[in-house]
């Protein structure tokens, strides 16, 4: 058997860090480790508790969410980031991914989506749900300055990437484009220099903030 996912979340409310701690207890395969009401406080916990995984307020007092993720990926880059976020805060959401959070989650999300969230940070994936990125993407529609044209993706990329907006895993990728799941890797790992990110969900926001993805 597997060691369980090991969890922190940092939230400056409580009642949203008992929820998810009942949550998250209920489901085999996840220990809630820690909780911090700060990013300050994340930040210590992680270098202390060593979890896989963090769900990550962006709006806390104090060090905010967005410097805790800068301040990990620089310090601890091998514990995954998943933002919590509300509606209106798109742009600090795009932020976080482009700070290399994994993916976000909102507060008000089901479980399963949580489960499978946390489960797919834990492996190095992002999990993204089509209705966010949607909203994600349609934000960065209307303020993006940057044509497609600008950015030298093959054709080949831009299917693959528009593939990941979509949520698709590379073997999902691989089977719908006719090529093998190696090749598509390849072509993540071109994508991601061109871009100058290192996940999937940086570059989606960032190639959003591009045009590079249909609104």
């Amino acid at each position: 058997m597997s060691d369980p996912i090991r969890i922190l979340v940092a939230d400056d409310h409580l009642i949203i860090r008992q929820g998810l701690r009942l949550i998250l207890e209920t489901e085999d395969g996840f220990e809630m480790v820690g909780e911090a009401a700060d990013g300050a406080e994340a930040v210590s916990l992680c270098a202390d508790l060593k979890p896989d995984v963090v769900l990550m307020d962006l709006r806390m007092p104090g060090m905010d969410g967005l410097t805790a993720i800068e301040r990990l990926r620089a310090e601890q880059p091998g514990i995954a980031v998943v933002i919590l976020t509300t509606f209106n805060e798109d742009d600090l959401m795009m932020r976080g991914l482009r700070d290399g959070a994994k993916g976000y989650l909102l507060k008000d999300t089901d479980r399963e989506t949580l489960f499978n969230t946390v489960r797919a940070a834990a492996r190095g994936e992002t999990l993204l749900k089509p209705e966010i990125i949607a909203r994600v993407l349609s934000k960065a529609g209307k303020t993006g300055t940057q044509a497609a044209s600008t950015t030298d993706l093959t054709e080949r990329e831009l299917e693959v990437l528009k593939a990941v907006a979509q949520g698709e895993r590379s073997k999902e990728i691989a089977l719908r484009l006719g090529i093998s799941e190696r090749t598509v890797k390849a072509h993540l790992a071109s994508i991601y220099n061109r871009l100058g990110v290192d996940s999937r969900a940086a570059a989606i926001a960032v190639a959003a903030q591009k045009g590079l993805l249909p609104g």
